[in-house]
């Protein structure tokens, strides 16, 4: 049961916090969005908001972690090096594409945004193939 008890959980709870969002102050839940706007220079509220945003995230991963270690998986299956890049060119490809999967693939589909359809079909595809090459085509890394 707790195979599907977690993730079932996980994506309640962020369904309905980017709704909390939304609802209660009009912004969308998109994290490359959050986390930029974060830096920009000004901010005074607008900064305020997204770091508490931003602060709860890594709080709540490290309480799960706590609370829950197999739920986070075993470990990295690559090199640190290896995800490091990954991480790099996700937020490169994030800000290229005006957006991330979850401000496009759960606030934007739920808002029925023609872009953000665009967007998930476009990071979906993108993801099964890069998985599929890595797999079999390159023997797994």
């Amino acid at each position: 049961m707790d195979g599907i008890l977690v993730p079932l959980v996980g994506g309640v709870t962020i369904g309905l916090a980017s709704s909390f969002l939304l609802l209660a102050t009009g912004k969308i839940a998109g994290i490359s969005g959050i986390f930029a706007g974060t830096f920009l220079p000004g901010g005074g509220a607008e900064r305020t908001w997204r770091a508490a945003f931003l602060a709860g995230l890594v709080t709540s991963g490290l309480l799960l972690a706590l609370w829950m270690p197999g739920a986070l998986g075993e470990g990295l299956e690559a090199p640190p090096a290896l995800v490091a890049a990954a991480g790099v060119m996700v937020g490169f490809g994030s800000r290229l594409g005006c957006g991330c999967t979850s401000g496009h693939g759960i606030c934007g589909i739920g808002r029925l945004s023609p872009r953000s359809l665009a967007a998930t079909a476009t990071f979906m595809t993108t993801a099964i193939l890069t998985v599929f090459v890595v797999r079999h085509v390159l023997g797994g890394l």
